[in-house]
C-alpha cells in the first residue's frame, strides 16, 4: 500500500506556490485574451459609433465585475494558495470545485455564441468579462514576482 502511494505521488505534477501563481494568472490572461478576441471579431462588423459605445460600455462594466467581483476570488485563492506547504498538485492553483463552475461557464459561453443574441450586446458582456479577467490577473502576477521577498523588517527566508 505505501508503496502504491509513492508510485501515485512520483507522478503528481508538483510544484510551488510560485509556479501556481503564475499558472493562475496565466491561466487568466488567456481567458481574457480569447474573451477580448470574440468580442473585437465582433464589434469590427459593427458601425464605428456602436461598436466604440459597446466597447466602453463592456471596459465600464469590467471596471465593476473586476473590483467588487473578481478580486474577491483571487483574493481568496492567493489565501488558499498561501497557507499551502511544499509542492502542489498543478492544477491547485484554483480550488477543485471551481473547475465545476469553469465547466458552467464555458458551457454558458459556448450557448451564448450559438445563440440569436445580437452580437453587438454579446460583444459588450464578452468585452466586460474578458477585460475584468486580465485586470484581476494582474494581482496573482504580482505576488507571483514577490512571493519570495521578504517583507519589510522581516529576514528572508531560506
Amino acid at each position: 500500500m505505501n508503496l502504491k502511494k509513492e508510485w501515485l505521488e512520483a507522478w503528481k505534477p508538483g510544484v510551488s506556490k510560485r509556479v501556481l501563481l503564475f499558472v493562475a494568472g496565466i491561466a487568466w490572461i488567456g481567458t481574457a485574451i480569447l474573451l477580448n478576441a470574440i468580442s473585437y471579431a465582433w464589434l469590427r462588423n459593427e458601425k464605428p459609433q456602436a461598436a466604440l459605445l459597446a466597447a466602453l460600455a463592456g471596459v465600464v462594466c469590467a471596471l465593476f465585475i473586476h473590483h467588487f467581483g473578481f478580486l474577491r476570488i483571487v483574493d481568496k485563492n492567493l489565501g488558499r494558495i498561501g497557507t499551502m506547504e511544499g509542492k502542489r498538485c498543478f492544477f491547485a492553483f484554483m480550488a477543485w470545485k471551481s473547475y465545476l463552475l469553469v465547466m458552467i461557464m464555458i458551457a454558458m459561453g459556448v450557448l451564448l455564441r450559438h445563440s440569436q443574441a445580437p452580437r453587438l450586446y454579446l460583444a459588450v458582456l464578452y468585452t466586460a468579462i474578458g477585460t475584468a479577467l486580465f485586470l484581476s490577473s494582474i494581482r496573482y502576477l504580482r505576488h507571483c514576482l514577490g512571493a519570495n521577498k521578504p517583507k519589510e523588517g522581516e529576514a528572508k527566508k531560506i
